[in-house]
């Protein structure tokens, strides 16, 4: 007898302790973050994310490093973790199942919390190149990110809205630090970038070469946006990298905040509303800090707002 005693009591005990860590009878919420990689800016951006929410609710964020936007939307998916930060255009080819997720069974339990900063289609050549447009390309070393990768997507797009395909290019598929080594041997003329600006490896290769980046011209953007309303319009200047003498005219994606639509309400609410009416501790921790606006929160949604989210920015008038 009391041995089954003691056997109920150790149960009751566990019981009581799963319901704290998740937030069950008043205790702190745990959530578990993706990020990316622990030199990339989503690792370290999401971190302040973290400490912001951690410091302003009654839940505790912990970052964890990933594969980022693809890896991080499979995650949430599956539920191993419950935010996450992802790429606009990826998480529209997830929910639907369409260009580089059509192998894949979409995820469609996915959900916006607000948009983060963008993340800008940099194609970058050499100065001595005579690459001077998207069409120039034709006929020269290209690298496209990593195969199945948003870059290459983009790639993919950027290109055909100039009239080219893969077919007239030769591909290769690098990430940015090895894109950045090969065009500094002289093994490529071109790579793109997809990613907040300035982005580390396009900052290195310019200690050793002169380098450009390539416009969008006004109507391929237009036209580029009127297919995936994921892109936004954004400039290039001397804010971003120092060498840039003109205002180079180009395409992002938006870099987001998504969880799950099994995320409570309440939470998700308290979520948004800490980042946003923090956002000057966020821009102490991180430069891309500056972009967190109610206005820019709400641009390029490509998955449907969680409920919760979509509440707060209604509230204060962001979203109508």
């Amino acid at each position: 007898m009391r041995k089954r005693k003691l056997a109920s009591l150790a149960l009751l005990l566990c019981v009581v302790l799963a319901l704290a860590a998740c937030g069950g009878g008043g205790g702190e919420t745990r959530l578990i973050m993706a990020t990316g990689g622990v030199a990339g800016t989503y690792h370290p951006f999401g971190g302040v994310l973290s400490s912001v929410i951690n410091e302003n609710t009654d839940m505790h964020v912990t970052v964890n490093a990933s594969g980022a936007s693809i890896d991080n939307i499979q995650q949430i998916g599956s539920g191993d973790s419950h935010l996450a930060l992802a790429q606009n255009d990826v998480m529209y080819y997830a929910f639907h199942g369409v260009s580089i997720w059509s192998e894949r069974e979409p995820v469609t339990n996915l959900a916006t919390l607000m948009t983060l900063y963008p993340e800008t289609v940099q194609i970058v050549v050499d100065a001595g190149s005579g690459i001077y447009s998207v069409a120039d390309l034709a006929g020269m070393r290209v690298s496209v990110g990593d195969v199945g990768s948003g870059v290459e997507a983009n790639a993919i797009q950027v290109l055909a809205a100039h009239g080219l395909t893969m077919d007239n290019i030769t591909v290769i598929n690098l990430p940015f630090a090895g894109s950045a080594d090969q065009m500094r041997d002289g093994n490529l003329d071109a790579f793109f970038v997809t990613s907040a600006a300035p982005n580390t490896a396009v900052m290195e290769l310019a200690t050793a070469r002169d380098l450009r980046i390539l416009p969008i011209a006004d109507d391929r953007a237009a036209a580029l946006i009127a297919d995936y309303p994921f892109y936004v319009r954004v400039t290039l200047d001397s804010s971003d990298y120092e060498w840039l003498t003109t205002p180079i005219q180009t395409l992002a994606v938006q870099a987001t905040l998504i969880t799950s639509t099994d995320l409570d309400e309440q939470l998700a609410y308290d979520i948004v509303r800490a980042l946003i009416e923090n956002q000057p501790d966020i821009l102490a921790g991180h430069m891309r800090g500056a972009d967190i606006s109610p206005e820019n929160a709400v641009q390029s949604i490509s998955v449907p707002f969680h409920p919760g989210a979509q509440r707060f920015f209604e509230e204060i008038g962001a979203l109508s």
